[in-house]
């Protein structure tokens, strides 16, 4: 059986960490290792983490020795994996049980190397579906909408560089899909909700003019265009992010 390597970054998460930890414990694929990268100098909640996964040998916490970010704690998780497929979920996130089997069928059966799934928005008692329609996204398509929820990828090790996820406050991932997607690698799209994205209203992804801030920074820093071609795709970019938030 394939390891799965889950990598989940924490930042005062701990009124969600323990269902997001449940979860993964709770796949009916059982292959895998969770690492938890522990991003906070206040130590109060690494008590409590240690805690809910003590005595648990599929889970390792390790520490940063100051604040990362979730992208460098990604970048952590990473280098000290032993999967050779490795998985993301945000510390506020949910898993359906069946989400590794059923995405790892789908990534063996078509030997693919780089899938997402579907999920829903749990924004207090409305959930919204977000749910793409195509059977993959590339480099052109990712450019005019983010539509990879980052706690639904699954991707072969190999196909990472070093240092995937920039140290962006947001948009990271969107920007770590760019970089792998340029190199003509496809996401393809298994059309099953699989992962609850809870919304949080202090959480930085869903800091609206952070997230604006970023995304151009990821056009112009990043991928080097103009500032004209930047602020055009940051326009459809916009649109898109509200065409799935109705």
């Amino acid at each position: 059986m394939q390891l799965i390597t889950v990598i989940m970054p924490y930042y005062k998460k701990i009124n969600y960490v323990e269902s997001a930890i449940n979860s993964v414990l709770n796949q009916t694929y059982q292959n895998y290792e969770l690492l938890i990268i522990y991003d906070d100098i206040d130590l109060d909640d690494l008590n409590k983490l240690e805690i809910i996964t003590k005595e648990n040998k599929k889970i390792k916490i390790i520490k940063n020795y100051k604040n990362l970010g979730a992208g460098y704690s990604r970048n952590i998780g990473i280098k000290n994996s032993n999967g050779t497929i490795i998985s993301f979920i945000d510390a506020d996130d949910e898993w359906h049980p069946k989400k590794i089997e059923k995405q790892l069928n789908f990534l063996n059966k078509n030997n693919y190397d780089f899938t997402f799934c579907s999920y829903q928005k749990k924004i207090n008692d409305n959930v919204i579906e977000v749910v793409y329609k195509n059977d993959y996204i590339n480099y052109e398509n990712l450019l005019l909408s983010c539509d990879i929820g980052l706690s639904t990828v699954m991707i072969k090790k190999k196909i990472i560089d070093e240092n995937l996820f920039s140290n962006l406050k947001t948009q990271e991932d969107f920007s770590a899909w760019l970089k792998i997607t340029k190199k003509n690698y496809l996401a393809y799209n298994l059309r099953e909700i699989l992962v609850t994205w809870n919304y949080t209203i202090n959480s930085l992804s869903s800091n609206f003019f952070q997230k604006l801030f970023d995304a151009f920074r990821v056009y112009r820093d990043f991928e080097k265009f103009s500032l004209i071609k930047s602020l055009y795709l940051l326009l459809l970019l916009c649109i898109n992010s509200l065409k799935r938030k109705f």
